[in-house]
């Protein structure tokens, strides 16, 4: 079930109302000046990917050894983190407002003559801007790292939040064309959308908290 939460986290990551505006952006990027060859746009975008999954992966690292520290007070933390969830499922849903959750921090690169490696740094570096923007189900994701306790599990199912994230960015670059009129659709429906990702968090916390 963890699993399951977690890839949806991810996938609702990329569907967040500061990031989905921006994708167009990152195609462009990912193609460089040869917009019509969809390989090379591909292979960048893979390369993007594993860069911030190298981060998230190492992020779950820390988050497990931490939880590997208060291993002996977890039955008190389970009940913590599972509230701290929640909580960022209720300002998700506008249901409380969390500025310092709500803010969003871009940062300037070069990505002129994008390449594989040069997108594989892209990619480390925007896993560091998009925190603010995604910060609540990547919070959510490493709260459930930590909970486990286990480096192995920790691992996985921050691989399994990142391909929720990645995905959707190698398939967008894929059917761009054919994915516009989507990107309108789930545009125009950013409320439900948010409601429904705030449901998410809130099951993930009461799951945290009792299972």
């Amino acid at each position: 079930m963890e699993y399951v939460f977690t890839f949806l986290e991810g996938i609702a990551s990329f569907i967040s109302p500061c990031l989905l505006p921006m994708i167009p952006i990152y195609i462009a990027y990912f193609a460089g000046k040869e917009e019509e060859k969809t390989n090379k746009a591909v292979i960048n975008a893979i390369g993007f990917v594993l860069g911030f999954t190298v981060v998230f992966v190492l992020l779950a690292v820390f988050a497990s050894q931490l939880g590997k520290l208060v291993s002996s007070h977890m039955k008190y933390i389970k009940l913590v983190f599972g509230m701290v969830i929640i909580v960022f499922g209720l300002n998700y849903m506008e249901v409380l407002n969390l500025k310092f959750m709500n803010k969003m921090r871009t940062m300037q690169t070069n990505t002129e003559n994008l390449n594989f490696v040069k997108a594989f740094l892209f990619g480390l570096l925007f896993s560091v801007s998009w925190t603010p923007c995604i910060g609540t189900f990547l919070s959510s994701a490493l709260l459930i790292v930590a909970r486990g306790q286990e480096l192995l599990k920790g691992i996985l199912l921050m691989l399994v939040y990142s391909v929720g994230l990645g995905i959707p960015f190698i398939l967008s670059v894929l059917l761009m064309e054919k994915l516009k009129g989507v990107f309108g659709v789930i545009k125009k429906n950013f409320d439900k959308i948010k409601k429904i990702s705030g449901v998410i968090l809130i099951g993930m916390g009461i799951y945290v908290m009792f299972f």
